[in-house]
């Protein structure tokens, strides 16, 4: 089959990959949509520890069945349309027996440490599968795994009627973000030095958007969540906090990143600093926000290139453009 390939950091190209086959217990998907993270970029840069080289990356996807394990669990069909949890907890670490499996000693997803779905053709657990309904197009399928990790960010940050966020980055996941904040009755403010995706804050009912926290004369705010991971953000996040507040870290750092932040204020004004990293017990209710049209997604996909054009893609994602870039085959967009 062909496969998107990081031979190592800063070598990407497509070429062929043996056509993968299902465990007992798993099942063969022909790929109808992938969309590339910000993850993928750390992978194709060497910037993701828990990756092994060479590999096939992409684990936001949905696609079709075409082959079912001899012994995989519950009802799956050759023809079956799913999106797809990948992420692998091994289930028997101390973090999975207290139900934490996102934090796994043995932490592993499909598309981060093995193949994954920038490919005609993966391999995934039958677990992991989750039906489409009809009319949920394979683009929105993959975009149900971004959507997973909001909800579990929200989860851990909280939102009660009436509060006041600020979010810094208006990419897909901080307007994934926006979304499921505002459902839960708060005001947000979003900041992005992009215009264009500012924009699309707006329209999906941002309360206010600057494309700096400067802009904000001063405003302060129950909740922050930084969606870019740059020191410079979250610091700026922090300061914008009232007393009493909570923070989320939600974006993605480098690992020798560091921020200043007073533990005197975190002390005295009681703040509250959270981290969220990736899925947990949340795709199942993501995958029902976005067919009951809870979330909105066209004003987020933005591009589709084939498999041909994944390097391009990837440069896509680095520009800024748009907002999430997918690869699409051809015959299925």
């Amino acid at each position: 089959m062909r496969a998107a390939i990081i031979e190592q950091p800063g070598t990407i190209g497509v070429g062929e990959r043996p056509d993968p086959v299902p465990t007992p217990d798993g099942v063969v998907i022909r790929v109808g949509a992938c969309g590339i993270c910000g993850t993928d970029l750390h992978i194709a840069d060497g910037e993701f520890p828990p990756s092994p080289y060479p590999l096939v990356p992409g684990h936001e996807f949905a696609g079709e069945i075409v082959a079912v394990g001899s012994a995989a669990p519950g009802d799956l069909r050759v023809g079956d349309r799913v999106a797809v949890d990948p992420s692998l907890f091994c289930g028997h670490c101390s973090y999975c027996r207290a139900g934490r499996g996102n934090l796994c000693a043995n932490w592993g997803a499909i598309g981060d440490t093995v193949d994954g779905a920038f490919a005609e053709y993966v391999a995934a657990p039958a677990v992991n599968c989750h039906r489409m309904p009809e009319g949920m197009t394979m683009r929105e399928g993959a975009i149900v795994e971004p959507l997973s990790c909001a909800v579990h960010g929200v989860r851990r940050i909280g939102v009660s009627p009436g509060e006041s966020f600020l979010l810094i980055g208006a990419g897909t996941m901080g307007l994934l973000l926006q979304q499921l904040l505002q459902r839960g009755g708060a005001d947000v403010t979003m900041v992005d030095r992009n215009p264009d995706r500012v924009k699309i804050a707006a329209s999906l009912g941002a309360h206010t958007t600057a494309a700096d926290v400067t802009e904000l004369d001063g405003a302060r705010f129950d909740a922050a969540v930084d969606v870019t991971g740059a020191p410079a953000a979250i610091e700026a996040a922090f300061g914008a906090l009232r007393r009493g507040g909570r923070l989320l870290i939600f974006g993605v750092a480098a690992d020798d990143a560091r921020v200043d932040l007073s533990p005197f204020r975190i002390y005295n004004d009681e703040i509250t600093v959270v981290g969220s990293m990736a899925v947990l017990h949340s795709y199942g209710a993501a995958l029902d926000l976005l067919a009951s049209g809870a979330v909105q997604t066209a004003p987020l996909l933005s591009h589709a290139l084939p498999l041909a054009d994944f390097p391009a893609a990837l440069g896509l994602m680095r520009s800024g453009a748009g907002v999430k870039v997918q690869v699409v085959p051809e015959d299925a967009r």
